[in-house]
């Protein structure tokens, strides 16, 4: 094992559960097919490196925007690194040819499991390539009548992963035994990856991190520990070799093929907090209104960009999409925004009003991102309940709730959340903001459930005559680190 294997093992960090997930097929007595699907950067290859401790059968990873012929002479490359020096071993024509010599490689091993990965899945599904009716066959007619092969499938394009392979039309159908979506870290699993570079970062620089990073591993991975959280977020994102820079350049062609039309939904998402309907990102985009603009908003969704909701005590046909992808949020709002924030300007903006709303809305999502940790922190963890937000009707459209819960003890918590860097005080003035948005809540939903105001703030509340009054309960962001 190389030395730069080791430190990546070295370096791991959580994914408890899907490591138990993989590590169970790799130990059970029968073929299994297993396809791990996420956003770029999200760590899907660092994961299965680490649940298979790099002891491959067979590997292989796809070339981005390669031909049929360049990804069977990478096939026939990687095969021929493995065989005996002295196998006559032909670059195969196409891709049943290639599967019929990785049989036949297979066959020849004394591997009790066999390992085979494919990694970057979709990649190899070039025009008129037929990459998946020759994958069918081979598990189909081979791999799935023996007990001795985990089949593994890794692709950050996650419209291709549940279209075209976990809900396969053809001989695919069904024929996946496991499936792992694998998501952002926690704010839980962040704190333990930056502790390890600076033991003595707090949470609240965590989560000024996490609010540019969105918890995705590898941005997390280029945090310097001789640096804040502001001054790493000036050195990745404003400096001219800043890792997260151009990032946004590259995200959305890596995964969307056309990605300029799913780019101008979540411009236009984001040019409202609380999201659009279907008719306003098509009013806004000039998309058409069909099936087409459906498909654009579901591959968005499932690669973690966009949310799907309905507010509380709406219908169907009033659901929002939300941009819930903390990093393109910030592109957006201010890396992109080269006038804004000259070199070395970032810590200058804390004082804007500019960053004063990015700063309470992206708590907002990352709190979005926490409701079972906020639950257990409301003593409600095993309890059925509904996450939603909401908004006034008619004159009132103005007056919102940030999250509401619902829950089945009759009871609901209307959650305000607000990110400052010192303990937050409820005045005069906002006592009476909360009151009215209280009664207009209780008017427009008729509710027969009581009514709990719960503050959720970073440092906890100064306590006052008001805050004795109206708050029931109040949650610091330790909550959020559960």
């Amino acid at each position: 094992m190389t030395s730069q294997a080791t430190k990546i093992m070295e370096k791991f960090f959580g994914r408890e559960k899907e490591l138990q997930t993989i590590r169970r097929l790799i130990q059970s007595s029968r073929s299994e097919f297993l396809a791990v699907y996420g956003r770029r950067r999200v760590g899907k290859t660092m994961l299965i490196r680490e649940a298979l401790q790099q002891k491959f059968t067979f590997r292989l990873t796809a070339i981005g925007h390669a031909t049929k012929n360049q990804q069977l002479m990478n096939f026939h490359a990687t095969l021929k690194k493995l065989v005996d020096q002295h196998t006559h071993l032909p670059v195969p024509t196409n891709w049943f040819e290639a599967f019929q010599q990785l049989i036949e490689f297979l066959e020849a091993t004394k591997e009790e499991r066999k390992l085979v990965f494919f990694d970057e899945l979709p990649w190899f599904d070039t025009a008129k390539s037929d990459f998946m009716p020759s994958l069918e066959h081979f598990w189909n007619s081979w791999a799935s009548y023996r007990s001795d092969v985990v089949l593994i499938a890794c692709g950050s394009a996650a419209s291709w992963m549940i279209n075209k392979l976990i809900n396969h039309k053809g001989g695919l159908h069904n024929r996946l035994t496991a499936r792992i979506r694998l998501e952002p870290f926690t704010l839980k699993e962040a704190e333990v990856m930056l502790k390890d570079k600076n033991s003595a970062i707090d949470r609240y620089q965590i989560i000024q991190i996490f609010m540019v990073t969105g918890g995705i591993p590898f941005y997390l991975s280029s945090f310097d520990g001789e640096l804040s959280a502001m001054q790493n977020i000036e050195a990745l994102c404003f400096t001219n070799d800043g890792p997260l820079r151009n990032e946004f350049n590259n995200l959305f062609p890596a995964l969307f093929s056309t990605s300029e039309r799913h780019i101008s939904i979540v411009e236009a998402i984001a040019g409202k907090n609380k999201g659009l309907t279907r008719t306003e990102i098509i009013e806004a985009t000039h998309l058409p209104s069909n099936g087409s603009t459906s498909k654009l908003l579901m591959e968005l969704e499932e690669s973690g960009f966009v949310r799907k909701y309905t507010p509380f005590g709406r219908g169907k046909r009033e659901s929002l999409y939300q941009l819930i992808d903390l990093y393109t949020l910030f592109y957006l709002k201010f890396i992109r925004n080269g006038e804004l924030l000259d070199e070395n300007n970032w810590i200058n903006t804390m004082e804007s009003s500019t960053y004063r709303a990015w700063s309470g809305y992206a708590f907002e999502l990352v709190c979005l991102c926490h409701i079972q940790q906020i639950k257990l922190g409301l003593s409600i963890a095993g309890m059925v309940t509904k996450a939603a937000s909401w908004r006034g009707k008619n004159r009132d459209k103005s007056t919102q709730i940030d999250l509401l819960i619902d829950r089945r003890d009759h009871v609901i918590n209307l959650c305000e959340i607000k990110f400052s860097q010192q303990k937050f005080t409820i005045t005069k003035e906002y006592a009476a903001q909360l009151e009215r948005k209280i009664t207009i809540f209780k008017e427009d939903t008729t509710t027969q459930k009581a009514v709990w105001l719960t503050m959720l703030t970073t440092f906890g509340l100064i306590e006052n005559e008001y805050s004795r009054r109206l708050v029931q309960k109040s949650l610091t962001m330790d909550v959020l680190f559960n």
